[in-house]
């Protein structure tokens, strides 16, 4: 469910429209739907209202303070994979009890950082982080609270690039061993065993990946408790994935429901990761066509976002749903969607069958809402994007487009030159 429909042949977030939004903001710009972020997180944690559990936001799909803010509001917590997020996630509200912070590469000063303000739990990568999270929490005088990530090597059937449980990728402690690490860990004097984290991909559209990491965990649940070792949550991670273009991905509550079969005997408070299935319908991305170019072989739409603002397809060839802010004709042309980026494959849509769309009109780029602005860069010195969230009738910008200062703000002519 979302909020982004046609009124009158203009396409609206909620009750105001885009082209409104276009005019007064400026573009590229990413609008989200404040009815939508809300709703899907509610139904995503009301379908697990059973169970004891937390709803752990991921922030690296969008971490906008606002939206943090507002899941903090809803009872939500983070997950977070770096300091950056922590400080995020602490601005924007979230306690500290309900953060956990996932990731291979927790640096000295990250650590630390998580240390001081006290976060519910560190999800352990490797046996290396467990002995150096041990060392800084000593040296804090503090004991650390943590999990295990378990590599429970289940093909998740997704893209190479998001997948993250099988052995072969960088994530997480091989299941056959993780036992002699859960040991390892017991007899660790400065940290604390809380319970067993999991995530094996992301953009998951079948539940039986999840079904099966499942059951191995309970089988080590089952070991660790018979070594002395009490299991008291376990972190299933994220990855349930929306529709882009034709998947049926399950809904949360038929997930919820294959899990809680699962878990059955299981006592465990649950942490949940989600993030793409919160966020990536819930937004779109604003472009204006700025030239419409034809070729021989081709026909090209160049608009003003490119590969910079919204990286998913050029990285992932992956397919995003465009339609024309305002419906103004009812002809199509199949066309190439590029942008301004010196770069063969800056790209939003190839060979797509399009509505036309003259030039300095807009067009919406949909599922726009995770891992959109947060894998945005300064390539090719491109201010990035205005981000806005849009409730009711209103509308309110979360965050101001960069300017052409922002983009050198922190650059320095040495005197030599």
């Amino acid at each position: 469910m979302h909020h982004f429909n046609y009124h009158d042949q203009e396409l609206h977030c909620e009750r105001v429209p885009l082209k409104k939004i276009a005019e007064e903001v400026g573009t590229p710009c990413y609008v989200y739907s404040h009815a939508t972020l809300s709703h899907h997180f509610t139904v995503f944690d009301g379908a697990f209202e059973k169970v004891p559990h937390l709803t752990c936001y991921s922030v690296k799909a969008n971490s906008n303070l606002a939206i943090l803010r507002l899941f903090g509001s809803l009872g939500g917590g983070v997950d977070i994979v770096s300091g950056g997020e922590l400080y995020r996630a602490l601005k924007a509200g979230i306690p500290s009890d309900r953060i956990v912070y996932s990731g291979v590469g927790k640096t000295l000063d990250e650590i630390d950082y998580a240390l001081r303000e006290n976060i519910l739990m560190f999800n352990i990568e490797s046996s290396q982080e467990l002995a150096f999270i041990n060392e800084r929490a000593g040296k804090m005088g503090t004991r650390a609270r943590i999990a295990l990530r378990v590599n429970p090597d289940v093909d998740a059937k997704t893209h190479p690039y998001i997948s993250t449980g099988m052995k072969k990728n960088k994530f997480g402690i091989d299941v056959d061993s993780a036992i002699q690490d859960y040991l390892k860990a017991k007899s660790l004097h400065n940290v604390e065993i809380l319970g067993v984290d999991c995530h094996i991909g992301s953009q998951l559209t079948d539940i039986s990946p999840f079904v099966d990491a499942l059951r191995r965990l309970r089988m080590l649940i089952k070991k660790l408790e018979e070594s002395g070792i009490h299991i008291s949550h376990l972190d299933l991670g994220g990855g349930l994935g929306i529709p882009y273009n034709q998947e049926t991905p399950p809904h949360p509550t038929e997930y919820a429901r294959a899990v809680m079969e699962e878990m059955e005997g299981l006592h465990c408070t649950l942490i949940f990761e989600p993030g793409r299935v919160i966020v990536g319908n819930a937004g779109v991305l604003l472009t204006k066509v700025l030239y419409t170019k034809s070729t021989p072989s081709k026909n090209f739409l160049i608009v003003d976002a490119g590969m910079n603002d919204l990286l998913r397809p050029s990285l992932y060839d992956s397919y995003h749903h465009i339609q024309p802010v305002v419906r103004s004709s009812a002809e199509s042309r199949v066309v190439d969607v590029v942008g301004p980026i010196c770069e063969s494959g800056d790209f939003l849509a190839r060979d797509r069958s399009l509505p036309v769309v003259p030039e300095g009109d807009c067009l919406a780029v949909m599922s726009a809402g995770a891992y959109g602005f947060t894998m945005a860069s300064n390539y090719n010195s491109r201010p990035r994007a205005a981000e806005v969230l849009v409730k009711d009738d209103q509308y309110f910008v979360i965050r101001h487009r960069e300017t052409w200062d922002d983009l050198i703000r922190q650059e320095q002519v040495p005197p030599i030159l």
